[in-house]
C-alpha cells in the first residue's frame, strides 16, 4: 500500500515510522508509556486493527504495533519468509533495532500463534501473553491440505491478487467480514475495503497463508509456562471458539475468557470491553502500568 495515498485517513497516523529491519520495511506505529505491549495483528489485517483499542491500552502502557510483512505498509523483503518461525524471527529482529522488549504480547488470531512463536527469541521472555480469538490449529480433513494448497498456487499465480483486490471494490468486502461473524461500524468497514483493495497486501496475506504451519508450536504448547489469557468471542466464524480452550487445556498457565455475540473482530467491535479486560489481567499478574 501507498503511504502518501492513506496516511490522511489511516488511523493513529501521527504514530507512525518506518523502520528497515532485514529483510523488510516495517511500518510501526508506537504510543504510550509504561510497560511495552507488543501489538501483532492478524493475516489480512493491519495496524488499523488497532485502532481503538491501542489508544485506551496507551493511557496506561508503552504500545507497539507493526504491519507484519507484506500487509498494509510493510514491504516484504523476502517471500519465502513468511511462515511461523521465519516470521517470528524476523519480528523479533524489528524489536531488536527498535531496542523494545515487550513485557505482553497481545495477538489477534495468527498474530497469537506469532507471539508464542516468539517467547523463545526474546532476550526476555514476556510476563503475559494474551490472544484475542487465537489461530492456534491446524484445518482439518481435506481442508487440512487442500486449503494451505489452495493458497499457495494462488500466491504463485500473479494475476489472483489483483483479481481478488478488484472484487472487494464492488462490496465482497462487506461479505468478508460479515462471514467472520463480526459487524463493524462504516470507519472499519472502509479501512478493511482500501487494505484487501491493494493487490500487494492480498499478494501478502496469501504468501503468509501459503507458508503457515501450527505443528511444530502446537508440539510445545504443554511447555509454555507464560501466563495466557485467550479472549474468545463465541460469535467467531473464522476460528471455531473451541480451539482456544483446547489449546490452554494443553498449557500450564493458559486461561480462557468467553464473550457473547462478538465474532472474530471482537476487539473491533468492543475496544472498551477489551482495554478493561486486558487491564485487569495485567495487574492481576502483577505488572505495574501507569496510573
Amino acid at each position: 500500500m501507498d503511504w502518501e495515498a492513506y496516511a490522511a485517513v489511516w488511523p493513529n497516523a501521527s504514530f507512525s515510522q518506518f523502520v528497515p529491519s532485514r529483510p523488510h520495511r516495517w511500518h510501526v506505529q508506537t504510543m504510550g508509556e509504561g510497560p511495552t505491549v507488543l501489538l501483532l495483528h492478524g493475516a489480512g489485517g493491519a495496524t488499523h486493527s488497532w485502532r481503538d483499542l491501542m489508544p485506551l491500552l496507551a493511557q496506561k502502557m508503552r504500545v507497539v504495533a507493526p504491519d507484519l510483512p507484506g500487509h498494509a505498509f510493510t514491504k516484504l523483503g523476502a517471500l519465502q519468509r513468511s511462515s511461523l518461525p521465519l516470521m517470528a524471527r524476523d519480528v523479533a529482529g524489528l524489536l531488536t533495532k527498535l531496542e523494545v522488549t515487550p513485557d505482553i504480547i497481545i495477538g489477534h488470531s495468527a498474530g497469537c500463534a506469532l507471539g508464542l512463536q516468539m517467547l523463545d527469541l526474546l532476550p526476555d521472555p514476556p510476563k503475559a501473553v494474551v490472544g484475542i480469538n487465537p489461530a492456534l490449529d491446524n484445518f482439518k480433513g481435506v481442508a487440512g491440505w487442500l486449503f494451505p494448497a489452495m493458497a499457495k498456487a494462488l500466491a504463485l499465480n500473479p494475476l489472483v491478487a489483483p483479481a481478488f483486490a478488484r472484487m472487494t471494490r464492488n462490496g465482497s468486502a462487506e461479505n468478508l467480514i460479515a462471514s467472520t461473524g463480526s459487524t463493524l461500524d462504516p470507519v472499519g468497514l472502509a479501512l478493511y475495503r482500501a487494505a484487501i483493495g491493494e493487490t500487494r497486501h492480498v499478494d501478502g496475506t496469501l504468501t503468509m497463508m501459503a507458508q503457515w504451519k501450527l505443528d511444530g508450536l502446537r508440539q510445545r504448547l504443554p511447555h509454555i509456562a507464560v501466563p495466557s489469557l485467550f479472549i474468545v468471542g463465541d460469535n467467531d466464524q473464522a476460528v471455531p471458539p473451541a480451539t482456544a480452550d483446547q489449546a490452554a487445556l494443553r498449557m500450564p498457565k493458559a486461561q480462557v475468557m468467553h464473550l457473547p455475540r462478538l465474532g472474530h473482530l471482537a476487539h473491533e467491535e468492543a475496544p472498551a470491553d477489551f482495554a478493561e479486560i486486558i487491564n485487569t489481567f495485567v495487574a492481576d499478574i502483577g505488572l505495574k502500568t501507569v496510573a
